[in-house]
């Protein structure tokens, strides 16, 4: 017998076609199967794992990359100050392509130089990436997404407003967000109230500086150029421009931050005069990064879903692979919200 089966020599490899026979399915339903594309019936989906459990099938990614042109690999290509954002970013995308055949790719680059669109397109080509998740403010940029159109590779873009369709956009409302942050410090009371912006050329800076703007517009309160400071997304920044605000006379009762390492930087300002926070100044900032509960008082905030929108656009990313509607199990639009916590009080009497 064993030499009889010696001469016949080994059975051929099962290929996914021979599993959509015996499932009685198209291949697309079984590569769906193997891609765990939530959007299958279950009793299709047991169907076809039982099958390939009892033949011991086993997909062959290089052969399914070489169907495709492309690798198993989403990059991730940022050039953002502020590392936890993309931190958070790249957990989200993570957790999409968890339990999937996909790895995560990471790739900075400074946007600022001249190379950086051939550096970009390299690493595309060279990686032969299946898709490509861009974190602002590099997703601002309409011509890195026409190169990509060009190389044949999917792409998604996150940012803070909407710029594209709902395929190729994961956004959030930063404009609301700030404005109802900003009703909450007037609500209390404050009337003089300082903002550090973001740096210029990010979207995301813009649309909170437009939310704060609408809010005191909508109150009536006026907004002195002397009361608005430049910032980098940075502690460091935070802290000079918080400085130069503080300086006045008379000083803001509030401060909203347009993320949190500067209000973090707000708050070591005040600390250093011998301001006390939120008896004399009150603190707002944007993202909700863990530095907001690790400080004293911790810091009211508006949470960016940063992770979720990270996820979102992994999963449309994915459901180009599986040929499914991305939009389905993937929103485009996601809301921040405000956390209130201790670093908001009315303004002192006087």
């Amino acid at each position: 017998m064993a030499k009889q089966q010696q001469e016949e020599g080994p059975a051929p490899k099962l290929t996914i076609n021979d599993i959509a026979r015996m499932a009685g399915v198209s291949k697309k339903t079984v590569s769906r199967v193997i891609n765990r594309s939530p959007l299958l019936n279950r009793q299709t989906r047991a169907k076809v794992e039982a099958i390939i459990r009892e033949t011991g099938y086993v997909p062959n990614p290089q052969a399914r990359a070489l169907a495709l042109g492309r690798n198993f690999l989403i990059g991730l290509v940022y050039d953002n100050p502020n590392l936890q954002t993309i931190l958070s970013m790249q957990r989200g995308v993570l957790e999409a392509l968890h339990g999937t055949e996909f790895e995560l790719v990471i790739r900075p680059v400074d946007r600022g130089s001249p190379m950086v669109m051939d550096d970009i397109r390299r690493f595309v080509t060279r990686q032969r990436l299946f898709g490509v998740v861009i974190v602002p403010p590099l997703s601002e940029n309409d011509a890195l997404a026409r190169m990509l159109d060009e190389e044949g590779c999917r792409y998604v873009r996150i940012g803070s407003a909407t710029w594209d369709d709902a395929d190729h956009m994961v956004a959030s409302n930063d404009r609301d967000a700030v404005a109802e942050a900003t009703r909450y410090l007037i609500a209390q009371g404050h009337r003089r109230i300082g903002l550090i912006a973001g740096p210029h050329g990010f979207r995301s800076a813009q649309e909170r500086r437009d939310g704060f703007e609408l809010a005191l517009a909508e109150a009536g309160i006026a907004l002195p150029r002397s009361l608005v400071a430049d910032g980098h997304y940075t502690f460091e920044s935070g802290l000079a421009a918080c400085e130069s605000l503080l300086d006045l006379s008379p000083r803001p009762t509030a401060i909203f931050a347009a993320n949190d390492e500067m209000a973090a930087g707000v708050l070591y300002a005040a600390r250093l005069r011998g301001i006390a926070v939120p008896e004399q100044l009150s603190i707002v900032g944007f993202d909700d990064t863990p530095i907001t509960t690790r400080v004293w008082p911790p810091l009211t905030t508006v949470r960016w879903p940063t992770v979720a929108m990270g996820r979102a656009a992994g999963l449309k990313l994915i459901g180009a692979a599986t040929g499914e509607d991305a939009e389905v199990g993937a929103p485009s639009m996601f809301s921040s919200m405000l956390i209130r916590r201790g670093s908001v009080a009315r303004p002192a009497a006087g």
